[in-house]
């Protein structure tokens, strides 16, 4: 689970660097392209996770 865990903040940390400012259908794109399977990661927290970057943060804490 660890693996995974990290795996995904890692995912969103790049995603965060490439498409800080974006609009948040191009962040969920490339979210949903790039995130790797993990249980319990449903539709709408990568769309919050989505929303945080499109307006500059980094919600992945690296």
């Amino acid at each position: 689970m660890r693996d995974t865990e990290e795996a995904l903040f890692r995912t969103v940390h790049g995603i965060a660097r490439r498409f800080a400012g974006q609009p948040v259908p191009v962040v969920m794109e490339a979210l949903l392209r790039h995130l790797p399977k993990a249980p319990g990661l449903e539709v709408t927290e990568i769309r919050k996770i989505a929303e945080e970057i499109s307006v500059g943060r980094d919600p992945s804490g690296l």
